[in-house]
């Protein structure tokens, strides 16, 4: 699109999310008037550590906000699985984008300060629950809880798991349980048991189980988060000390001893979902961005690097094509391929056995131990 078209352009974007904000960032540098719309009345992201892929991490430099991110991150070279003994399974380094090697590890709190902190004061709205969407081919109307009305242009669907922009225009399908819990604390490497001594991530896989240790050295701390079978599908299970115990039992002793010392009052609990692949993105002026398009499960560690490289597809699509139409099929056409296979992968088990599904070709490093 021209510039003066892209500076006429009135986007609306619903939620302030990893996907809203990036793509908050992203349109605005076109010269769109971008206005963010956030049901909360305060934005806290709960959860513990995640890594931010070379490839979004040169995102944000294209964007201008490369320092702003890296300053509350440490620098990862490699990940590595292993038994729920110890034993090495496999080491990889991260994927390489051009010059950039390292993935970022990153506290999801700070990640969405960053974010926010590089956007205009006065463009995210909150307290501005969605009810209702309405499109009207060449714009749409979104209502807001207590009767507030917005027109756009073009509206951003960044809602999340549970999208009403999804849910209303394109798909009435619920989100999917895995059968699996995540618990996630944070806590300070201090307590860790001398297993973090470098900032790069680690996973321990056994019986169904999943523990991760994610260094995040710049703040003292370390993410530990367990992955565990459970048929319960509660949003927010109740679960105690002793069940948490149980998934890890058989672990190394440091493990089973980090969880011992848990304290719950911190310990997110989650059961986890995600969606399954739908089928069309966009209208003539409504497009759906990260989890609202794609909820994966977090086995790929690829939810909000996906978010973001959504952000970055849109706005590089707009401005290259001749209309906003155009412009939301070629990100689609870009996109949906790209997460719909994540989405499948993501899903695959994380048994030893099934690595090799996971990681094509890395099984042969196990091998190498027997």
């Amino acid at each position: 699109m021209q510039s003066a078209d892209l500076k006429n352009l009135k986007i609306a974007i619903v939620g302030a999310g990893y996907g809203g904000a990036a793509a908050a960032k992203a349109l605005s540098l076109l010269g769109a008037e971008v206005d963010v719309y956030e049901q909360a009345n305060r934005i806290r992201e709960v959860g513990a550590g995640i890594g931010l892929r070379p490839v979004t991490m040169n995102r944000f430099r294209q964007w201008g906000i490369h320092d702003a991110i890296t300053k509350v991150t440490s620098p990862s070279e490699y990940f590595e699985i292993l038994t729920a003994t110890g034993d090495p399974i496999m080491k990889e380094a991260w994927p390489a984008d051009g010059e950039q090697t390292h993935t970022h590890l990153i506290h999801r709190g700070d990640f969405i300060d960053a974010l926010l902190g590089v956007l205009p004061e006065g463009m995210v709205h909150l307290g501005h629950k969605l009810e209702r969407i309405e499109d009207e081919g060449d714009s749409s109307v979104l209502t807001f809880a207590g009767g507030k009305t917005v027109e756009a242009d073009l509206v951003v669907g960044a809602d999340g798991i549970k999208s009403v922009v999804r849910g209303q225009l394109f798909s009435g399908k619920g989100p999917v349980f895995s059968g699996e819990h995540a618990y996630r604390a944070v806590i300070p490497v201090d307590a860790a048991h001398g297993m973090v001594v470098d900032d790069n991530l680690r996973m321990y896989i056994g019986r169904g189980t999943k523990v991760y240790l994610l260094p995040l050295r710049h703040r003292g701390q370390v993410s530990f988060d367990i992955t565990a079978l459970c048929p319960d599908g509660t949003w927010n299970p109740q679960v105690t000390k002793d069940d948490l115990l149980a998934t890890v039992e058989g672990f190394d002793e440091r493990l089973v001893n980090i969880t011992r010392e848990l304290d719950m009052d911190t310990v997110n609990i989650r059961a986890v979902y995600d969606i399954d692949p739908v089928d069309t993105w966009h209208s003539d002026s409504v497009v759906l961005v990260g989890d609202a398009a794609h909820s994966m499960l977090h086995h790929q560690g690829q939810g909000a690097n996906s978010a973001i490289e959504d952000a970055g597809a849109l706005a590089d699509a707009l401005r290259q094509a001749a209309s906003p139409k155009e412009g939301l099929a070629v990100y689609q056409a870009t996109r949906k391929p790209v997460t719909d296979e994540l989405q499948r992968i993501s899903r695959q088990g994380w048994t030893e056995d099934e690595i090799n599904d996971v990681f094509p070709g890395q099984k042969p490093a196990a091998a190498g131990q027997e």
